[in-house]
């Protein structure tokens, strides 16, 4: 609650303006943490990935990619790994729980065969949910 001292007056009357300078405060706080945590929740691994028209399923809160580049090199996350580390590699990132669904992304230009040596090293490690991932293509494509 906020007074008035201009009169020397024993009547002290209430002054009814918000102060908005904390609140705008508060916002640019908050604008700075988000700008700052945007760019962090997204993969800087450039993969050029086909498309597909399948239905988009959910995705959750915390997705394993493991992601096959251009170069035939293996990143799990961001973080590149040798194909025999891969089964390690996924264990040490899911705990041990091979419940978890694995999404293997991979360019576009990375033979069939090459794949398919990642997802047997995933199945060989115990990892049987296994998720392709393919951007959406528009409709009428």
């Amino acid at each position: 609650m906020g007074t008035r001292l201009e009169a020397p007056s024993d009547d002290l009357a209430e002054v009814s303006e918000i102060n908005v300078t904390p609140f705008i405060d508060v916002m640019l706080v908050l604008l700075i943490i988000f700008m700052i945590a945007a760019p962090l929740a997204t993969v800087d691994i450039a993969v050029d990935l086909p498309g597909t028209n399948a239905q988009r399923q959910p995705r959750p809160d915390k997705p394993i990619f493991l992601t096959i580049k251009r170069d035939k090199t293996v990143a799990l996350g961001e973080e590149p790994i040798t194909r025999g580390q891969i089964g390690a590699a996924v264990s040490r990132v899911t705990n041990g729980d091979r419940k978890q669904r694995i999404f293997v992304r991979a360019d576009k230009s990375v033979p069939y065969g090459e794949m398919m040596d990642v997802m047997n090293a995933l199945r060989a490690a115990g990892y049987l949910k296994v998720a392709l991932v393919a951007l959406e293509n528009s409709p009428g494509t």
